[in-house]
C-alpha cells in the first residue's frame, strides 16, 4: 500500500513537471512569433534607429522582416532599411516608418505583427513589444522629448481618462484581458502622444502548440516518464520484498531459538 501511494505520487510530480516544460515550451513559440525589436517599444520620435530580429523564429535560420506597405508587401533593404544577416535596421525614422512589421522564413511562413509609431510631436507613449502575457507588470511611460523624465501625465485608455499620475508612468500590475485597449498619454503644456494598442496574451487563447516538430519531444518525454515510474515501482517493490524476506528468516530464527532453548 505504501508502495502504490509512493508511486502515484511520482507519476503526479513526473507529471507536473511535463506540463511545466510543454507550457514553457509554449510560452516561448510565443515570444518567437513576434519580431524582436530594439529599442523595445511600440512609437519612437523622428530620426531615431530602430532595430528588427527574428532570430530563433519558428526554428528557421532563413528570416526576413516585413513591412505592410499601400497595395504590397515589402522586404527589408528593398525600399525601406538594411538587412545585414542578423538585424533589419532602419536609421533616421520618419514618419512614414510607421506601418505594420512582421518576419517571414525563406518557405513563406509568416508571425505576428507589431505596429511601429513614428511621430514627428514632442510626445510618445512607451508601450511594451507584443506579446504580453496575462498575469505580468506593464508599465506605460510617457515621455517627453525635450523635457524631464518623470513629469506629470494623464492617461487614456479608448479615448477615456483612467488616470493622472506625477511620475509619468503608468503601472498595471498582474495585467489581464479587461486591460486591451488603445493607449494615448497627455502632457499639459507639453502635447499629447499617438495611440498604442496594448494586447494581452493567454495559454487559453489559443490550443497548445502539438505540432508536429514538436509531437517527437513530448513522446520522448511522456516515456520517459512512465519508463521512470515503472522503474522507480519496481525498485521499491523489490526492496520491500527483500526486506520481508529478511524479516520472515528473522522470525523463523527466532523460533528456532525459542524452541532449543525449551
Amino acid at each position: 500500500m505504501e508502495v502504490t501511494a509512493l508511486c502515484v505520487t511520482l507519476l503526479m510530480n513526473l507529471w507536473l513537471l511535463l506540463v511545466m516544460k510543454v507550457q514553457d515550451s509554449y510560452s516561448q513559440n510565443v515570444y518567437a512569433a513576434f519580431p524582436r525589436v530594439d529599442p523595445a517599444r511600440l512609437q519612437y520620435f523622428e530620426y531615431e534607429s530602430i532595430h528588427f530580429s527574428c532570430a530563433g523564429f519558428d526554428g528557421s535560420r532563413g528570416w526576413t522582416v516585413m513591412k505592410k506597405i499601400p497595395n504590397q508587401n515589402s522586404t527589408c533593404g528593398t525600399s525601406w532599411g538594411a538587412f545585414n544577416g542578423s538585424h533589419c535596421s532602419i536609421t533616421n525614422t520618419y514618419v512614414d516608418d510607421s506601418g505594420e512589421y512582421w518576419c517571414r522564413t525563406e518557405d513563406g511562413r509568416t508571425g505576428n505583427t507589431v505596429s511601429i509609431t513614428v511621430t514627428a510631436g514632442s510626445v510618445i507613449l512607451e508601450t511594451p513589444i507584443p506579446p504580453v502575457m496575462e498575469g505580468d507588470t506593464v508599465t506605460l511611460r510617457c515621455r517627453n522629448k525635450t523635457g524631464p523624465a518623470n513629469i506629470s501625465a494623464s492617461f487614456y485608455k479608448d479615448g477615456r481618462l483612467i488616470q493622472n499620475v506625477s511620475a509619468g508612468n503608468l503601472t498595471i500590475h498582474s495585467v489581464s484581458k479587461s486591460d486591451e485597449g488603445l493607449y494615448r498619454c497627455l502632457i499639459s503644456g507639453g502635447g499629447e502622444s499617438a495611440e498604442s494598442r496594448l494586447a494581452v496574451t493567454g495559454y487559453h487563447d489559443e490550443a497548445m502548440p502539438f505540432c508536429s516538430d514538436q509531437l517527437p519531444v513530448l513522446l520522448y518525454l511522456l516515456v520517459r516518464t512512465v519508463g521512470t515510474v515503472l522503474w522507480v515501482a519496481l525498485l521499491l517493490l523489490v526492496l520491500r520484498r527483500r526486506h520481508s524476506g529478511e524479516s520472515t528468516q528473522l522470525t523463523n530464527l527466532d523460533r528456532e531459538e525459542a524452541g532449543q532453548t525449551k
